[in-house]
């Protein structure tokens, strides 16, 4: 890898018959002597570039698109990057360290294709030291991973810097969003248009009235004249995104929906100024201009409308993570975005550190494999930062926050993609394609048209052309689907119902086969009725010195019985807890007071369990130093509306129960699920999964419903996997969604919206496709004038937005579901 950057030196102006083009970037080479064999470079940074990517043998890029590279420039990086050297900066940079390996997010504009995801994906083979990264296409963003103690976070961005994806950085903006700024240029250029539309309206006035006199052409020219001038800034400033973007596209040989729209505006352009200049007609400037000024003011309707769906910034809003945070007079849960620096929170085994923290009692052993992937626990002491997203994998810990937390931090967290599945669930793709084929018809019908009419009137082709092109674009099609399912995860969420994405809603309106554990999933979470049994008659109770050991114990864990326990226990305090250990599906242990405490099932115990006093309820056995001391019979309390939830459900789908626990409740559970047939006790959370796996295997749609402590595997195998949650403080990025246990009646509905989401965006197509008939019926006839056409186009997408939200939430209220905010 070369070190540096060369200046290309003064060349000789070429002969421009010869000019050839970048075999990296696809611009004009007006230098042909910068050349590697037989390909030809427009600048030393091309040429850089492709001999980096030819070094790393990841010359696979350029079998991607032909020219798919950004131009890097060629200016030096020696100083312009000199400030990252500072730790300070990059501390404020980065979103998470552990001392070694780090995480940064990049804004890269330069983005444009798939070949620039699949170079910026590899970034770990060009550069040593990057651990790998992932891009967000839509937000044109990369997120690095990276080990600091190879290669620094300067290194990274003039690295991206060299191939032509220079990051903005903005350390005034980090904690700022960035959508301002992009509403003010959108505002900036509607004012333009529409100041410009205003003014050559009126100039046109006096041609307008004139009838079928003649005005002095002197008068006429002479406004024709102001007319270019405010049409001037209109052409090169307020449309010059729909260029950008046409472009953008066909240089990856790509027709976007902005190529139909570019080209109706140019064609106004030029034949307007080539009307007035040549003073053979007055133009169509007021159309011109009143076309831009109507396109914006969609998009601005658009982006207001989708703005006040958006279905992140509404997840976010209701992300139903919750922590315990000390109080002067003990202990309460709280949502995570009402915890604020200086807190003072308690995280138990198997919780997430919902906020950087410092570690002020008790010893953590941090799991951070949902922020880096690896599974390797990193021990933390008092006085220790601890960042969000590791997992606490020990006894409860006392942490104070250090930084408010940052909700879209989570989001990232629960899109890790450690947890991303695969598989692609067809509707997005399907209007993708519709799309784009879409377009193209458009354009031939278009092209058609004009050579139809040239041969009877110029003039009535272009206007035939250019109105084919504005009122057949496809943006209410693509619009469909986004609205539709983002306002469909909307009213999920103010119903308690919090999905990741709208994938999950498309794949939710697919399933055949649900799945439910028991503990904490049918059986409530909060209430039991709790009897200790003891395994000797001399010690029937347990001493004050016993309680306290298990209630300290079962404090730590976060698993529906230990907190049955801690609620029997009530009013008895705890201890401090060393060498805890949870078990999952089994049990949990450590030791409290120099006694060696175990709490769990029989298997975990080793003990046979006594069948006959316990017919119908869970037991937990109690271990105290190797003496068994009994067992709690805890019968469990089935959530409302239960047997309704699966009468619904069996009716339609195959329904199955997995559970670790015994089989004690068999005969409550037949109540419910009348076949009995697929009722699996004694499961552990590998059990679980495998049966996902069998029955996926046998190409069946699978919803897994749990309570993501110990189903995690199970949850991230499944099709969609819902975590029933009371407490919501048990966090399980393996899920696809959280469902308040307070809405578990409302789940068959929830299915059934999802199955009537996909049908009205299937309805939104059709509704678009014979709108587009309609339109270019007359369009083609040439008698639409540009203008009005202009009109049309913003009030068919408008139509699409209005008939897909609307249907949702109409059809939302009817069903029942709230319209509110949770709690409102």
């Amino acid at each position: 890898m070369k070190s540096g950057m060369q200046i290309a030196s003064k060349i000789k102006e070429p002969d421009k018959s010869q000019v050839s083009v970048c075999y990296h970037c696809g611009d004009d080479c007006p230098y042909s002597n910068i050349r590697i064999e037989e390909k030809s470079f427009c600048c030393n940074g091309c040429k850089l570039v492709y001999e980096l990517l030819s070094e790393k043998d990841l010359c696979t890029y350029y079998s991607l698109a032909k020219s798919p590279g950004i131009s890097p420039g060629e200016a030096g990086l020696n100083t312009k990057y000199g400030y990252l050297d500072d730790p300070g900066v990059v501390k404020q940079l980065i979103s998470f360290t552990d001392g070694t390996r780090s995480r940064v997010t990049f804004t890269t504009p330069d983005m444009h294709c798939s070949s620039c995801i699949w170079l910026l994906e590899n970034l770990y083979r060009v550069k040593d030291g990057i651990i790998d990264s992932r891009v967000n296409f839509l937000r044109k963003e990369v997120v690095v991973n990276y080990d600091s103690s190879k290669v620094s976070l300067r290194e990274i961005v003039e690295l991206l810097t060299t191939i032509g994806y220079e990051p903005e950085i903005n350390l005034a903006s980090l904690n700022q969003e960035v959508s301002g700024e992009t509403n003010k240029q959108l505002y900036i250029k509607i004012g333009v248009a529409g100041f410009a539309f205003g003014n050559i309206m009126l100039l046109s006035f006096p041609e307008y009235l004139s009838g079928n006199e003649t005005m002095d052409p002197t008068f006429t020219f002479f406004f024709g004249i102001l007319n270019i001038a405010l049409a001037l800034p209109v052409f090169f400033y307020s449309s010059i995104d729909y260029f950008k973007s046409a472009w953008q596209g066909l240089r990856q040989k790509y027709i976007n929906m902005d190529v139909p729209i570019s080209l109706g505006i140019l064609a106004l352009f030029l034949r307007s100024f080539v009307e007035i200049v040549t003073q053979s007609g007055t133009g169509f400037f007021d159309s011109f201009t009143g076309l831009v000024f109507l396109l914006l003011i969609g998009k601005l309707f658009q982006k207001k409308t989708y703005d006040s769906l958006s279905f992140d910034r509404d997840y976010r809003s209701y992300f139903p993570v919750s922590v315990l945070r000390k109080t002067n007079t003990g202990e309460e849960s709280v949502l995570i975005n009402k915890i604020t620096a200086r807190d003072r929170i308690l995280v138990r085994n198997s919780e997430l550190i919902p906020a950087d923290a410092v570690l002020i009692k008790g010893n953590g052993y941090i799991d951070y494999s949902f922020v880096t992937g690896e599974s390797e626990p990193v021990s933390k002491v008092s006085g220790d930062i601890i960042y969000a997203g590791g997992r606490q994998t020990g006894g409860m810990i006392e942490l104070e926050v250090v930084k408010d937390v940052s909700q879209s931090y989570l989001t990232q967290l629960w899109n890790n993609k450690e947890f991303k599945k695969s598989g692609n669930y067809g509707i997005t793709s399907l209007a993708n394609q519709v799309s784009k084929y879409f377009t193209a018809i458009v354009l031939s019908v278009a092209v058609l048209a004009a050579v139809y009419w040239v041969r009877t009137d110029i003039f009535l082709a272009i206007n035939a052309f250019t109105s084919v092109l504005i009122i057949a674009c496809p943006c209410a099609l693509a619009l469909s689907t986004p609205f539709t399912l983002g306002n469909t995860l909307r009213i999920f969420g103010k119903n308690a119902f919090y999905l990741k994405n709208t994938l999950v809603i498309e794949a939710l309106a697919k399933i055949q086969y649900i799945i439910f554990d028991k503990t904490g999933t049918l059986t409530k979470s909060r209430s039991a009725e709790i009897e200790f049994i003891a395994t000797d008659d001399s010690l029937e109770f347990l001493t004050e010195a016993e309680q306290v050991q298990i209630k300290s114990l079962v404090t730590q864990s976060t698993h529906p019985l230990s907190q049955h326990l801690v609620s029997y226990l009530d009013f008895v305090k705890t201890l401090g807890v060393s060498n805890f250990q949870e078990h999952p599906g089994l049990g949990i242990e450590g030791i409290v007071q120099n006694n060696h405490i175990r709490i769990g099932s029989s298997n975990f115990i080793k003990i046979a369990m006594n069948k006959d006093a316990t017919p119908l309820a869970s037991q937990v056995f109690i271990q105290i130093d190797g003496m068994n001391r009994g067992y709690f019979k805890i019968s469990n309390k089935y959530r409302p509306g239960l047997k309704q939830v699966i009468g619904k459900l069996s009716s339609k789908y195959e329904i199955a129960l997995l559970t670790g626990d015994n089989q004690s409740e068999k005969l409550n559970l037949q109540k419910y699920f009348k076949s009995g047939l697929n009722l699996w006790f004694n499961q552990t959370p590998f059990d679980k999964l495998n049966y996902v796996k069998k029955i996926r295997a046998n190409n069946k749609k699978v919803l897994m419903i749990g309570d993501g402590l110990n189903d995690a595997g199970a949850l991230n195998n499944s099709d969609v996997g819902i975590t029933i949650s009371e407490d919501v403080n048990t966090f399980s990025p393996a899920s696809d969604g959280i469902l308040n246990a307070d809405t578990f009646i409302r789940l068959p509905d929830f299915i059934h919206f999802a199955k009537i989401s996909m049908n009205i965006i299937r309805i939104s197509f059709i509704i678009s496709f014979l709108y587009n008939i309609i339109g270019l019926t007359i369009a083609v006839q040439g008698t639409l004038s540009p203008l009005f056409a202009a009109i049309l186009m913003p009030i068919s997408s408008v139509s699409v937005i209005v008939f897909t939200t609307g249907m949702t939430t109409l059809i939302a209220k009817r069903a029942g579901f709230s319209l509110k905010n949770p709690g409102q």
